[in-house]
């Protein structure tokens, strides 16, 4: 009589997810204990007397319909923490973009033009240390309105770091590809798009991705100043004026989660459009 045997499993699929674990290792668990540390500290030092903010027992308690329920729409400010986050993404994107643009067209003017260098460089040194906070009664009394006002907040934050970091990779740019542009006798479109653009853009990224983080800060410093309008940052002061600690604190866990998404995102395009050479 035969007996039929089973096949053995083949141990690649096995193998394969085991060593991707095993890569995977060292970069997922140190932060996950440092996490679970925090919440065990964090929890014990609500539970001491006289604490007077929530535990994260408490807070995921006290805002559970928030976490269950991000999408839900009552009209005016009563939005979901989607709808708050998504209204101040849309600000960051038009303002941050505006930015971009301005930021890396003037910076490349002013690293080709040392004349205007010089002329510009003081007022930009000075422009730029202003807080965030510091511009928004000045654009409430020019523009009027709170959007407006907002997006030339997150402007006027993020465009310095675009602005300067571009224009010091222009300066950087080694002077053994200039020679080399004014033997082949370049034309100014040629030499702009073989060699100015991919010699500055290792600072062009450095820029982009300060600014990003500076434009995500700004809006929600803007938001909370500005009432009336739907976006985290009111969202969080709306919260506290309640007081509804525990929603504040959900807010910024949201927030900061979402700076971290907006930073990766631009690693993960730095490191996509970079040559390897230069990354």
């Amino acid at each position: 009589m035969t007996i039929a045997q089973k096949r053995p499993v083949s141990p690649r699929f096995d193998n394969s997810f085991i060593s991707r674990l095993q890569k995977q290792f060292p970069n997922v668990v140190p932060p996950a204990i440092a996490i679970a540390i925090f919440l065990v500290l964090w929890q014990l030092f609500a539970l001491t007397p006289g604490a007077t903010l929530p535990g994260p027992v408490q807070v995921i308690t006290d805002t559970w319909i928030l976490i269950l329920y991000p999408f839900y729409d009552k009209g005016g400010t009563d939005k979901g923490l989607f709808w708050q986050i998504w209204a101040s993404l849309q600000r960051v994107a038009i303002s941050y973009s505006l930015a971009a643009v301005v930021g890396i067209g003037l910076g490349i003017l002013i690293g080709v033009n040392k004349t205007m260098s010089k002329a510009l460089d003081p007022i930009f040194q000075l422009l730029r240390t202003v807080p965030p906070l510091a511009w928004v009664p000045i654009s409430l009394a020019a523009l009027r309105q709170n959007e407006p006002a907002a997006l030339f907040v997150i402007f006027i934050t993020a465009i310095w770091p675009i602005l300067i970091n571009t224009a010091v990779g222009v300066t950087q740019i080694p002077q053994d590809y200039n020679n080399v542009a004014k033997v082949l006798q370049l034309s100014r479109k040629d030499y702009f798009i073989n060699i100015l653009i991919p010699a500055a853009l290792p600072y062009i990224f450095t820029g982009l991705r300060i600014a990003i983080g500076l434009a995500w800060l700004a809006i929600i410093a803007a938001e909370i100043v500005m009432s009336g309008i739907v976006g985290i940052g009111f969202f969080i002061w709306d919260a506290y004026q309640n007081n509804n600690v525990s929603e504040v604190i959900l807010a910024l866990v949201y927030i900061g989660v979402v700076g971290l998404i907006l930073d990766k995102l631009m690693a993960w395009l730095q490191n996509l459009i970079l040559p390897a050479e230069q990354k």
